[in-house]
């Protein structure tokens, strides 16, 4: 008779031995699975601060070096790009943080389009002030800007190392 026939019953290995140990399998016993757990939660504040410090030495780096090398317009477009970079990035978190914070709590998500429209205008307008007033390089102002992505490789090879030495997800 064919084993998927009636009355057959699939056997499982639940045997100590044969179960797999991983933090990875670890699942969330929450009984809303939409809400986040401390864990999560505190990484993600982890990742922001991480983020936030990579950025901001990134910046000072940049300046520091161009300060004796490069002329001072290249060391202001920097230093405006750089803050500029941070601000966006306090802001977006801001922003986002609580569009999802109201829709955890069950009301729809207001995110406010001219607070998101005006973070942007803002960035755009200081940095054309800069140019047009000839305080700041252009290129330089957006190699200041850039320091986010500066910021998600450092994070990438952070991550990428703990999983390599540690053979484990995310840290």
């Amino acid at each position: 008779m064919n084993a998927i026939g009636k009355g057959y019953k699939p056997t499982l290995d639940n045997c100590q031995g044969a179960r797999v140990k991983s933090r990875a399998l670890l699942m969330n016993n929450d009984l809303n699975p939409g809400s986040k757990s401390a864990a999560v939660q505190d990484g993600d504040t982890n990742l922001a601060l991480r983020m936030s410090r990579v950025m901001a030495v990134t910046v000072v780096l940049a300046v520091a070096i161009s300060l004796p090398l490069m002329p001072w317009r290249v060391t202001s477009g920097l230093f405006l790009g750089g803050v500029l970079s941070l601000l966006n990035l306090h802001w977006m978190r801001t922003s986002i943080a609580g569009a999802f914070n109201q829709a955890i709590e069950g009301s729809r998500p207001q995110i406010g389009l001219v607070r998101y429209i005006l973070r942007y205008f803002i960035i755009g307008a200081s940095v054309y002030a800069g140019y047009k007033l000839k305080l700041v390089s252009l290129p330089a102002t957006v190699a200041g800007l850039s320091s986010f992505v500066v910021a998600l490789f450092v994070e990438a090879f952070r991550e990428s190392y703990f999983i390599i030495m540690d053979r484990e997800g995310i840290s």
